[in-house]
């Protein structure tokens, strides 16, 4: 693979910018469809990086808008051909969540809440074994080992020396509560979450039960945020058996809103960090 080519975000820039070239044209998706014989669906998932663009596509779509600079085309077409490469991921095999971790992959700032779990990217390798195990009970131990491989592949973006990922996780105290794994475990993993909450670029808080109802209640989700400005943010919401991405700005803000409650009403970085040394010590015996 070339380096430095993330083919979800490739996509995602690809259809961002075919979508403007459309606009510019002043046609809809509709109209582009039916002027190709192919579904409005397709035109669709083409300009949301939700389908692979085929350098064929690039040179249909660009006919159809009249682009005749020559540099232009030269550009979509380069990064079709970027877009269908693979991403470290697909070494793995077939991974559910894969477009989710191309873009996290790419994010510059990552805002999570987790209402279940310690977050993917702060956990230990047993404890994300535990966790990994018991959300799918069918699955074999060459799986799970597998999947908990990719977690670790993922977590290399918290130590990167040249662009780590700046991330603030906000956690249900539920989190803490919770056995997965032994007791060794559990401690193991707290106190790992402390050390971790101790970068610079890592903020940890706790949103503990007494603070009643909050805006999180429905549930997991996280805010991906990207260097790149023609990136748009994104939510993502994982699901059982197919997750969602958001990118309507009308969502991004409202789910943006939703994170700034939840942050005020958590305990400060530093309380997070003795009412998690506290948790893990309930699990020393």
């Amino acid at each position: 693979m070339v380096a430095n080519v993330n083919p979800t975000v490739r996509r995602r820039r690809l259809g961002s910018e075919l979508r403007k070239l459309r606009e510019e044209k002043g046609m809809t998706a509709e109209e582009v469809a039916a002027r190709l014989l192919v579904s409005q669906s397709k035109i669709s998932r083409l300009e949301n990086g939700r389908r692979s663009i085929s350098q064929r596509d690039v040179r249909d779509l660009c006919g159809v808008y009249g682009v005749e600079d020559v540099r232009i085309v030269d550009s979509l077409m380069n990064m079709a051909r970027e877009s269908r490469q693979q991403g470290w991921w697909h070494a793995f095999g077939d991974i559910p969540y894969s477009v989710y971790i191309g873009l996290e992959t790419e994010a510059a700032s990552l805002r999570v809440f987790e209402p279940q779990v310690v977050p993917g990217l702060l956990q230990t390798p047993a404890y994300a074994a535990a966790v990994i195990a018991g959300n799918l009970p069918e699955a074999t131990g060459e799986q799970v080992d597998k999947r908990v491989s990719v977690r670790l592949r993922r977590q290399e973006r918290i130590n990167d020396e040249n662009a780590p990922l700046r991330m603030w996780a906000v956690i249900d105290e539920a989190a803490l509560c919770r056995r997965v794994g032994d007791n060794r475990t559990m401690r193991e993993q707290l106190l790992h979450l402390v050390e971790l909450s101790r970068l610079p670029h890592v903020t940890v808080q706790v949103l503990p039960f007494e603070a009643g109802a909050h805006p999180g209640l429905s549930g997991q989700f996280a805010v991906l945020e990207f260097t790149d400005a023609t990136d748009a943010t994104v939510v993502y919401l994982e699901g059982v058996t197919s997750d969602l991405y958001l990118e309507k700005d009308t969502d991004v803000q409202a789910y943006g809103l939703m994170y700034e409650h939840l942050r005020a009403q958590a305990l400060s970085a530093e309380q997070t960090r003795e009412f998690v040394e506290a948790a893990a010590e309930r699990y020393a015996d």
